[in-house]
Parts: C-alpha cells; structure tokens; sequence
C-alpha cells in the first residue's frame, strides 16, 4: 500500500477544531479534500504530517499559529474616520467590507467598533493566533503520474 510523500495526490477527510472544540471547518458538511503534497494547497506542516501516512491512517495534527494563520498582528488593525464611508452607510460590529488601499490594493477587514469619529478594523484572519486541530482519516494516494 502507497503512502503519502511529495507529489502524492491526497484524498484527505477532517474535522478542524479549536482550543475550545469550536469546529471552523470540516470536510463532513463539504466533501473530502484532494492535495497534492508538495504544492502548497495546504498549511507545509500539515503537508509533513500526511506524509508517510497510507490510506486508511488516522492522526490527530495540531498547528501552531505560526504553522498556520500566523500571530494576529497590531498593525492589521486600523482606525479609518468615520466620514471615510458613504453618508448614510450603515457600519455594524461583525461586519465584512472590502477596502481600497492606495496603489489598488484591496483588503476585506471585519468591523470591530463602530464610534461617531472613526471605525476601527482588523484585517487579521479570523484563525490567526489560534492553535488548530486536524482529527485527520486519509482516504486515498495516488502516486505522482511519471
């Protein structure tokens, strides 16, 4: 039986928890994931945890922030003034809104406070500074094609 090295097509199953055993993300409401290891389609520390696993393996992986989504970072979150948005345009807490910065760049950050000056920002990803927990199954490896 084959297992899992760089250029092996992967079918993988899992469920994605945090700390707290909130599930942010699981393959049982989307289907089975394929990656192919080596290619970058998921986090390099979880590329090296399937590798040498066969189909059939089970393994429990947890990665560190920094495997992950990285630390959440001050500087991601910004103070942008109020008049900044359209008159009228209603800002709520927990909103998503895409932001043009100078040169074209575009950025959906999360509205974390909403004040009658400005509007605070976090543009950090959700998962960021959080530990993540695979409970992973491997379905399937397919070898890389000579």
């Amino acid at each position: 039986m084959p297992e899992a090295k760089v250029g092996s097509t992967v079918t993988i199953r899992y469920i994605g928890t945090l700390d707290n055993g909130r599930i942010f993300h699981s393959t049982d409401e989307h289907g089975p994931q394929s990656v192919t290891i080596g290619s970058g389609q998921v986090f390099p520390a979880l590329e090296q945890a399937i590798i040498g696993m066969r189909a059939g393996d089970v393994k429990n992986i947890v990665l560190t922030p920094e495997e992950a989504y990285g630390p959440r970072l001050q500087e991601n979150i910004i103070r942008v003034a109020r008049q900044a948005f359209p008159a009228g345009k209603e800002i709520v807490v927990g909103q998503k809104l895409s932001i043009e910065f100078t040169g074209g760049a575009s950025r959906v950050m999360v509205v974390i406070a909403v004040g009658e000056e400005d509007v605070t920002l976090d543009g950090n990803h959700p998962l960021a500074g959080l530990e993540l927990t695979f409970a992973l199954s491997v379905d399937r490896i397919e070898s890389e094609s000579c």
